[in-house]
């Protein structure tokens, strides 16, 4: 016999959404219920065996039932707007992966659940219901078992009766007498499940009970009495239509429910987008050995892997190069003059630090035409260093040339090195081109590195960092590496920016063009400007909400211990191990093994086992402040930088493909505001007194754009 998956998927993303963290994809869009959602279908996947499949979801706007009875969920609020933010992209994940799915107009997802399973139960084949809504008990029936991922129960008509007290068959009836306070459909006042069950028990069902209603004493047989004329509309409420017209939305019938293959390019670009990095990795095992194409959401058309993909240049004759170090008066005074006559120079410091406010200049390259390069070392320190011009004087003589917007100057990542020279006392004009920049506009999708776009444009493997200055504890700085070796690096890096320019140049046509020389470049600026203003914090309010946090951390300790029945280390993994799947004895399917053989207590597990017991779900809370603390009131007085006296994080331009700013080091854009705790962190950012912080916002953006683009006034 063949087995058809229905899956319930208004249910279980409600379900998702709220058991899961606020997770963020790289652009701070949220992807909690999205996670939540690919976890349940990869899990289904690896548990559930089936032929046909469908997912099926709630339809915007009214239904039957609200023509029936308005209150129907009256009082249930509006959908989140986080949560409506992820709807499309859910939608498109699980197409994505294979999943036939259905929204149909007018009826709930438990009635297009309840139409189908009765369809495949009729064609002889199998079904397994995945939900965690109780009133879709109501459809068991030899042919038809429920599986509920977030609590491992898998109930066929045994596990009905013994999880109500009723079989299938009188579950809406049961239900009908009890009522459904999540619906907002009225039962019998008073009547609970034990009440409910000793009625249908000893008058069989549901008119049964109604018809006994006279003989029924006490103030439960006024209510039921009182309740008489509502139970029959109540009862149509709760039952599941099995008989909602589908042919519009099916024509192929159960044939068009065949489970699918997955679309591999179309998922790596959404887990791209959503910086689901282990399901990234995993579906493009294989793939293709160049980064995938993460195209936002509602913008791929399924087609050629290739074209979604594509390659490298052809590998072309070798360009001759020509790279030279400035050790001495005369060839800087040479290299001088070449930069003051040419068109346009490729500029590129080396430096002591990442750290674009402390990082100091070791050496300085410039390229004026392809293949042309040198390399200024000015800062190196080891044993049997050649003699070097003095940093301060060449910087004098370089000052004018950088500071003249005369003289056109290009870069990759320039606003780095604008923090370089500043931290020097040269302000940087004349910037007419970045590589990383221009990469962006034209592909937003791909890595903007020096290295990954040299690969990409040029067919070019270029010296990497790692190469000249090792890896890991064994790394050196630059200044310690050798003046020879640091040429071969630092002219190559201005030289290929060069290249890069002119391969990049053609591609920036009509908009784009408008994109990067209108917008792009001159953000830039303003973020150089921003990240080097800083912002100030108050580090006494900071110490304040660290105590806080502490002893909200040690309450919930309390509370742990007091539900585990011991006390233990909260920050061990087997200890909780032991306490969770050992002294509690939570149910261990599921959970992954670590590779020590032991059950893996990390967040994705705990978010799954918080659905149904409290001491994770603590546990969850638990770790949100401990980073909370760690990260910010802990951490930020320690990033206050001693000259300025302020906190300065970096703005990354090229790294959402939304073209939305990245913050880090330290992220200034990921403070919580959903939780008092993180509201309390934004509070310690300060304005300098007889200043004020003002907050600024587009107000619907996106719509203004559509409106002004379709001309619809």
């Amino acid at each position: 016999m063949k087995t058809l998956l229905l899956i319930d998927g208004s249910s279980y993303l409600y379900r998702a959404f709220h058991a899961m963290p606020d997770l963020r994809s790289p652009d701070g869009q949220p992807t909690g219920a999205i996670y939540g959602m690919v976890n349940m279908l990869r899990r289904l996947e690896k548990e559930v065996q089936f032929d046909y499949s469908a997912c099926i979801f709630d339809a915007k706007g009214k239904t039957f039932r609200d023509e029936l009875y308005p209150d129907y969920k009256a009082q249930r609020p509006p959908m989140p707007e986080e949560l409506a933010a992820q709807i499309t992209a859910v939608h498109e994940v699980v197409q994505a992966s294979g999943w036939p799915m259905l929204v149909v107009d007018g009826v709930e997802a438990d009635d297009v659940i309840g139409t189908l399973a009765r369809q495949a139960e009729a064609a002889g084949m199998n079904v397994i219901i995945s939900t965690g809504d109780k009133d879709i008990a109501q459809l068991v029936s030899p042919a038809v078992t429920l599986v509920n991922t977030m609590t491992n129960e898998t109930p066929d008509e045994a596990g009905v009766l013994e999880k109500f007290g009723v079989p299938p068959a009188l579950i809406i009836d049961y239900l009908t007498l009890i009522g459904d306070k999540v619906d907002n459909v009225p039962g019998v006042e008073k009547c609970g499940p034990k009440t409910a069950l000793k009625w249908l028990q000893q008058y069989g069902d549901l008119a049964g009970v109604m018809a006994a209603a006279g003989e029924i004493g006490g103030k439960v047989g006024e209510n039921l009495r009182s309740a008489l004329d509502w139970l029959p509309k109540g009862r149509e409420l709760i039952t599941i239509k099995c008989d909602v017209d589908l042919h519009a939305d099916l024509p192929r019938g159960l044939d068009g429910l065949l489970h699918g293959s997955k679309d591999k390019p179309r998922l790596a670009g959404l887990f791209h987008a959503f910086g689901f990095r282990t399901f990234y990795r995993e579906v493009t095992e294989g793939l293709a050995e160049t980064p995938v194409v993460a195209t936002p959401v509602a913008e791929v058309a399924v087609g050629d892997t290739a074209d979604m993909f594509g390659s490298a240049p052809e590998a072309s004759a070798p360009l001759e190069r020509h790279y030279q170090t400035i050790l001495t008066d005369e060839q800087l005074t040479h290299w001088l003059e070449k930069l003051s006559g040419a068109k346009v120079v490729s500029v590129d410091t080396e430096t002591t630090s990442l750290d674009p406010m402390l990082a100091q200049i070791v050496g300085l390259s410039f390229a004026v035409q392809a293949g042309e390069a040198a390399y200024l070392p000015l800062a190196h320190l080891y044993a049997g260093v050649p003699t070097q011009l003095p940093r301060e004087a060449v910087l004098a003589r370089l000052k004018p040339w950088l500071e003249d917007a005369r003289h056109a100057k290009l870069g990759q990542n320039l606003k780095y090195d604008r923090h370089v020279l500043a931290n020097h006392g040269i302000t940087l004009r004349g910037v007419a081109d970045d590589t990383m920049l221009a990469s962006y506009v034209i592909e937003s999708h791909e890595r903007h590195n020096m290295d990954d776009l040299a690969r990409r444009h040029l067919g070019e493997t270029t010296v990497t960092y790692e190469e000249v200055c090792g890896k890991g504890a064994k790394q050196i700085g630059f200044a310690e590496v050798d003046i020879d070796i640091a040429t071969r690096y630092a002219a190559e890096d201005a030289d290929i920016t060069l290249r890069l320019n002119d391969a990049l140049a053609p591609q920036l046509v009509g908009a784009l063009q408008q994109v990067y020389r209108d917008i792009e470049l001159p953000v830039a600026e303003v973020l150089f400007r921003m990240e080097r203003n800083g912002v100030l914090i108050d580090r006494q309010r900071l110490a304040e909400q660290s105590h806080q946090l502490g002893t909200e951390m040690l309450q919930l300790e309390q509370q742990v211990h007091a539900l585990a029945g011991q006390p233990f280390n909260l920050n061990s993994p087997k200890q909780l191990q032991e306490i969770l799947f050992g002294k509690l004895g939570i149910p261990t399917k599921g959970v992954r093994k670590t590779a020590s053989g032991g059950y893996s207590t990390d967040e994705s597990v705990l978010e799954m086992l918080a659905l149904d017991h409290p001491l994770p779900k603590l546990i969850l809370q638990y770790r949100g402040l401990a980073k909370l603390k760690s990260t910010y009131t802990d951490k930020l007085p320690t990033l206050i930088n001693p000259a300025t006296g302020r906190v300065h994080t970096n703005y990354s331009q090229a790294v959402a493909i939304t073209g939305r700013l990245a913050s880090s080091d330290p992220n200034l854009q990921n403070i919580p505001v959903r939780t008092a705790e993180g509201r309390r962190v934004r509070e310690a950012f300060i304005a300098e007194p007889g200043n004020v912080i003002v907050s600024a916002d587009y107000s619907q953006i996106e719509l203004r754009i559509m409106a002004h683009l379709s001309g619809d006034a």
